[in-house]
């Protein structure tokens, strides 16, 4: 069987390609070019737009018991407990916005959460295979794979490059890499054991004139690992001796003892956006497409959010409707450009030494991300997120909007008492009623899908939850994409 969709890379970006492809029955191959998976905690932070990807996804709750949120942190400034600081302050859920808070689980943990998933759909990631070269015709993508001593030739209908900064799908493609590397700026990461400290918070331990050039410690979820970040002002090796040496020079202490160093780097600022996302048949995504710094926690959610945006369309275009694919790139460099934005203001008032660039704002959580564009009428006219609001079916349990979304398909909302039908192919209609209306007498909410035909199911608004979040009126409808934004609109 002709593979239809070949990843490279099986990081974040690729597995959440991956697994929503493999839910929409499209046949896929994702390799990775490494022989063992990433076991380090890199990004570890995880916005609340990417939860509700998770949610739709299926990991949720997995993602939710292996995490905690975002830790206390304790301040030291030259040996002197300071106070306790926090990167953003929680917020209470609300019924539009479920998960409001950023959530703390290592990637590598995420990554091996979305391979449990993909495997129940019997797809697993080849390890010690590399993608050698490729070309490209109208009909599809040959591809030269290399692993076990021997080459592979692959043909496959499309190919994503979700390879990382190096990408070699984007190099083959000769697309321009724009953006700057500061090699006057250096940041060494690793995760270590540090057994003497309560691992319930965080360290932030700092000079007192000079607190933005400690060391932080941050504790990793499922263990005794604390996630360590330094600034260096000279190349060093990332080795458990040389973290030793910070932490007993920022802390003052001599009883802190590292340990277990299992993953270790040395980052150097590499801010660069893909002049394409797209050429042809061939499409990059994560970090091929976009690189960040790690201030703010942008770059593992904006590319879980890129495969999140194209698997619906690269699934629609293998089923013979490429009306979308243009709106990939269209749609999510834009969005890069902006998160790449926020991501160096904070970079520069860390460098600056501002305080302020340990803080956390809203704009950094991804909910605000539009698609929205007047000049669009094309087939994807797209707007904001569609917001969540909880709801009793027929029988009256409770039921949220997203629980609706929840899958592979469109949602077409109908506000008001009359019912309406759809026609379109992956499309499900509800009709959303208010409290004092009830669901019609006779309804059969759970009645069967006939071919080519979504029969109305009624669902009843909580308070008018619902109808306030779409500003909705009497004979309202709304689209809501596979990918959770908001459609047309009548």
């Amino acid at each position: 069987m002709q593979t239809q969709v070949l990843i490279a890379g099986a990081g974040p970006t690729g597995l959440t390609l991956a697994l929503e492809l493999a839910r929409r029955n499209i046949t896929v191959r994702i390799v990775e070019q490494t022989s063992e998976f990433f076991a380090g905690s890199r990004g570890d932070g995880i916005q609340p737009r990417t939860l509700e990807v998770f949610d739709d996804l299926g990991v949720l709750d997995a993602v939710l018991a292996a995490g905690t949120p975002t830790p206390v942190m304790r301040a030291y400034f030259g040996g002197e407990f300071v106070g306790e600081r926090r990167m953003s302050e929680p917020t209470e859920p609300t019924p539009s916005i479920p998960y409001p808070n950023l959530w703390v689980l290592g990637q590598s943990r995420t990554e091996g959460i979305l391979r449990d998933r993909l495997a129940e759909f019997g797809v697993h990631v080849e390890l010690s295979t590399t993608l050698v070269s490729f070309d490209q015709d109208d009909a599809g993508v040959t591809v030269t794979l290399a692993h076990d001593g021997a080459h592979e030739t692959v043909r496959a209908g499309y190919l994503v490059g979700a390879d990382g900064g190096r990408s070699t799908v984007r190099k083959t493609l000769d697309i321009p890499f724009a953006g700057t590397t500061d090699d006057s700026i250096r940041m060494l990461l690793g995760d270590v054991r540090a057994d003497v400290l309560d691992h319930e918070y965080g360290y932030w331990f700092a000079d007192a004139e000079r607190p933005m050039e400690g060391i932080a410690m941050s504790p990793l979820p499922g263990g005794r690992h604390f996630q360590c970040a330094t600034p260096l002002g000279v190349d060093v090796e990332p080795t458990l001796a040389v973290l030793q040496g910070f932490v007993d020079r920022y802390s003052g202490r001599t009883d802190i003892v590292l340990s277990d160093l299992t993953w270790a780097t040395v980052w150097r600022p590499n801010i660069r956006l893909a002049q394409r996302f797209r050429e042809g048949r061939v499409f990059v995504a994560g970090d091929a497409a976009h690189v960040h710094p790690p201030t703010g926690g942008q770059g593992l959610n904006t590319g879980i959010q890129d495969a999140y945006n194209l698997g619906w369309k690269l699934a629609a275009a293998v089923n013979g409707d490429q009306s979308l694919l243009d709106s990939y790139e269209s749609e999510r460099r834009t969005v890069a450009a902006r998160v790449l934005g926020i991501s160096s203001e904070l970079l520069d008032k860390l460098v600056d030494g501002d305080e302020d660039a340990m803080h956390r704002g809203e704009e950094t959580r991804q909910l605000d991300i539009s698609y929205r564009d007047p000049a669009d009428h094309g087939p994807l006219v797209a707007g904001d997120r569609a917001p969540d609001a909880p709801l009793k079916d027929a029988n009256g349990l409770p039921i949220r909007l997203f629980d609706l979304f929840r899958g592979p398909h469109s949602t077409l909302l109908c506000f008001g008492k009359a019912a309406a039908h759809s026609n379109e192919p992956g499309v499900h209609t509800y009709t959303v009623v208010r409290p004092e209306d009830g669901v019609p007498a006779g309804a059969a909410p759970e009645a069967d899908y006939a071919a080519g035909e979504t029969p109305p199911r009624y669902v009843v608004d909580v308070e008018g939850h619902a109808f306030a979040a779409y500003r909705a009126g009497e004979g309202t409808t709304v689209l809501v994409r596979p990918d959770g934004y908001l459609g047309r609109r009548s």
